[in-house]
């Protein structure tokens, strides 16, 4: 990244300019200490003194600009810019509304919000045409709004590819699953044919009868007597053998 990126602006306070404001004494005394603390990166420092002055004057375009770069050097982006507005509303000429607008930008790009930067690059321009420090901003602000929007289309696919194949799985799934249950059904139903063919074939069979053992004898000499009485019975049909004479 060039050295020029990101650049802020600050404005060196001179005595002098400062007679034309009304600033007090101790104003203009106050101001040029931060100026000095600004120039040895003593950014906290210099950021006290600044607000000092703003409190005192809060129409100063010279002190709210300087405070916003005393917050921008500190990371203090949203400070920054609104140290850097209040500076835009007081401006009385071009040039510092091209210079508060470029360090807006310059804040909201740090602050990693790339489209609102570009818009107030954009209106520095139209303040300061000939700005080379605002163009390349705006040139490398939109070459990130570029890079990020490719990124997010690309993470976007990545997502719809992602879904679109756990929506397969999901359905492979489901499909299995419904051929899991219309087999387990089919098996509880062949089953239930079984236990029914084997419950009809225990009906058909005859069921044998127990007797006890008494029963029992009284059958066996039932059985005994009855064949005395057939045994009596051929005997007297039988009798004697009689020989017959033939007649030759």
């Amino acid at each position: 990244m060039s050295m020029n990126i990101m650049s802020t602006k600050i404005i060196l306070v001179l005595f002098l300019l400062f007679s034309f404001y009304g600033f007090s004494q101790s104003n203009r005394s106050t101001l040029n200490k931060g100026v000095d603390k600004y120039e040895e990166k003593k950014f906290n420092d210099a950021e006290i003194d600044f607000r000092k002055v703003v409190e005192n004057s809060p129409n100063s375009y010279e002190a709210n600009f300087n405070l916003g770069d005393a917050y921008y050097k500190q990371e203090k982006y949203e400070d920054a810019i609104k140290s850097f507005q209040s500076a835009l509303e007081v401006a009385k000429d071009n040039d510092r509304k091209a210079k508060a607008y470029h360090n807006i930008g310059n804040s909201l790009l740090k602050n990693n919000k790339i489209e609102q930067s570009i818009e107030a690059y954009k209106n520095a321009l139209k303040y300061n045409p000939d700005d080379s420090d605002t163009k390349y901003n705006l040139s490398y602000a939109l070459e990130l709004l570029k890079n990020q929007n490719k990124d997010q289309q690309n993470k976007n696919d990545k997502d719809n590819k992602d879904k679109n194949k756990q929506d397969q799985q999901q359905q492979q799934n489901q499909s299995q699953e419904q051929k899991d249950n219309a087999q387990n059904k089919q098996d509880q139903q062949q089953l239930k044919d079984q236990e029914s063919k084997q419950d009809n074939t225990k009906q058909q069979q005859p069921k044998e009868e127990k007797i006890s053992k008494e029963e029992a004898q009284r059958i066996l000499d039932a059985l005994k007597n009855s064949e005395k009485d057939l045994q009596k019975q051929l005997r007297k049909k039988s009798g004697r053998i009689k020989k017959t004479d033939k007649d030759w």
